[in-house]
């Protein structure tokens, strides 16, 4: 169902027009242009002086065209630079034998789960039945070394998470937002997850939720409550839409924690000189959609505010910020289109 689904759906950017309206679709088919323009001799797309993080930022890439209707079976620039990519990916050596790919390419348990993610949300979607053949078993493989490090013993706060890497004894929420995304596009695609892996990672974001208390260390009231944070720490922005995200993902669409955050949202503005901006805003304007009515209005006018100003001549996004800024144009620019790829519902996972 999900590939004829796929399938069925018209891809929308091909033969748009030029109105006014149309200013997030144009800039969504510069990025992708830019994208591809990134890929080497190998099939790795990623920024010629970077060398770290190399199939992750790949993955990102390969999942962010798909999120705007492309696939690596068309016969376009974009399916072909697609195709190699996917190829590129699914090298034996990028995924060691205990399924990790995190190891090859220095990305850890962060670039493991957007690999993980991205091979699920692309499960028949292969160029050819061999090359769906190979996504499964990766990612089949890749599901399981989740399960395993979720299982390691670790202290009350961090029991459900995750963290750098797959012996961790600890957790951070960025690290498992990646993972309970992946763990639920695998589940949509037919991989076996068990429902004690979800429930244990709803409950790990849940005690990320920060909040103020009264004199009896209780939480207050929903008007005083706040959003996710790491590690015990108050919430920003990007921590407030990755938690506010992965509740809604894993089928909790009501609550405190998740109104609150919403409503902590609705009160911020994207800023592309932030910390962690292409990063949060990815997560924001797909929570906020999920969320949806004036959460979803607001959130999509904001990242295109904030977005589309800042989009280079060659179509490609950059950041201010050091962490980003080391993370390269691809990783921004692939971060971007899914910033804004919202109203397309190709991949499952971001469907309502």
């Amino acid at each position: 169902m999900k590939i004829l689904t796929l399938l069925l759906v018209p891809v929308v950017l091909v033969g748009i027009s030029a109105g006014p309206e149309d200013k997030a679709d144009l800039a969504i088919r510069r990025a992708v242009s830019f994208l591809v323009s990134q890929q080497d001799k190998d099939g790795a797309i990623q920024a010629k002086w970077l060398w770290a993080n190399k199939t992750a930022t790949t993955a990102l890439a390969l999942m962010s065209m798909a999120a705007v209707g492309h696939q690596p079976a068309d016969e376009s620039p974009e399916g072909r630079c697609m195709k190699r990519a996917l190829t590129y990916i699914l090298k034996p050596e990028h995924q060691d034998v205990n399924g990790y790919f995190g190891a090859a390419d220095g990305s850890r348990m962060y670039g493991h789960g957007i690999i993980t993610l991205t091979l699920a949300e692309l499960l028949g979607m292969g160029a050819d039945t061999s090359q769906d053949k190979l996504i499964l078993e990766r990612c089949r493989a890749a599901v399981q070394l989740i399960l395993r490090a979720q299982a390691i013993n670790k202290g009350r706060t961090d029991e459900g998470g995750w963290r750098y890497t797959p012996d961790s004894y600890d957790s951070d929420l960025s690290a498992s937002v990646w993972q309970v995304s992946a763990l639920r596009a695998a589940k949509n695609a037919g991989i076996e997850v068990p429902k004690q892996a979800i429930d244990r990672a709803i409950e790990y974001i849940k005690g990320t939720y920060y909040s103020s208390r009264d004199a009896s260390g209780k939480p207050t009231d929903l008007k005083s409550a706040c959003a996710y944070g790491v590690n015990g720490r108050a919430p920003i922005y990007s921590t407030a839409a990755a938690g506010l995200l992965a509740l809604q993902m894993c089928g909790r669409y009501e609550g405190l924690e998740v109104q609150a955050s919403a409503d902590y949202l609705l009160e911020m503005k994207p800023d592309p000189d932030g910390l962690w901006f292409y990063y949060g805003t990815y997560y924001y304007s797909q929570g906020m959609y999920q969320r949806g009515g004036k959460y979803a209005d607001v959130a999509k006018k904001a990242a295109e505010d904030a977005l589309l100003p800042r989009q280079s001549a060659d179509g490609s996004w950059s950041a201010t910020q050091h962490r980003e800024v080391e993370a390269g144009s691809v990783y921004c620019t692939s971060l971007g289109i899914l910033a804004l790829a919202v109203k397309y519902h190709f991949l499952p996972i971001y469907q309502r």
